[in-house]
């Protein structure tokens, strides 16, 4: 089992690099907002809300970890100055490494300019139905950067199977083959 978690700011463009990297590979994704836009109708964005969306990605995380698929690519915004969303990711993490999997860590960095265009696209738009208001994408977006630090320091992640890519000019097809082939998937 290979668990391959691709990490960075809003509008980087994980979900698209996953997309990419499904399709040349045997791994399947699970971008984060696909449990977010499931439950979003119901509960709008409170604790209950996330609460689901944690026990879903829990769920999903555990049966995967024990099945005999070829691996799983997730994605997730990661604020590095909170613990708590270092926790989760060694939990995470721990369930795969538990069942014996490979755990990789992409992560991605864009300059701002390049992330609000790619807050706009369609392709964003289509899969994730919450992001269609713009101007609060968009504020979203920018409020988060000045709150959390979004991008790891330089040596600050300490794993092995670990890639940092800026990919500001690079096209998603472009990444997804650089990890690949970085990673042999």
């Amino acid at each position: 089992m290979k668990f391959v978690l691709i990490f960075g700011p809003q509008a980087v463009g994980k979900m698209t690099v996953g997309y990419e990297l499904e399709k040349i590979t045997e791994l399947k994704l699970f971008h984060n907002h696909m449990t977010i836009e499931l439950l979003a109708p119901y509960f709008g964005f409170s604790r209950e809300m996330w609460g689901l969306v944690n026990k879903f990605r829990q769920d999903i995380f555990e049966v995967t970890a024990a099945s005999d698929m070829y691996g799983m690519i997730f994605t997730y915004v990661w604020g590095f100055d909170l613990q708590s969303d270092w926790d989760y990711v060694d939990a995470v993490c721990k369930i795969f490494e538990d069942k014996n999997g490979e755990v990789y860590f992409v992560e991605l960095e864009t300059d701002l300019e390049e992330r609000i265009e790619r807050n706009k696209t369609p392709f964003r738009l289509e899969h994730k139905p919450t992001k269609r208001d713009i101007a609060r994408s968009e504020q979203d977006l920018k409020r988060t950067m000045e709150e959390h630090r979004l991008n790891s320091f330089e040596g600050e992640i300490k794993r092995e199977n670990y890639l940092r890519i800026n990919n500001t000019k690079l096209s998603a097809c472009e990444v997804a083959d650089i990890i690949k082939n970085k990673f042999n998937l």
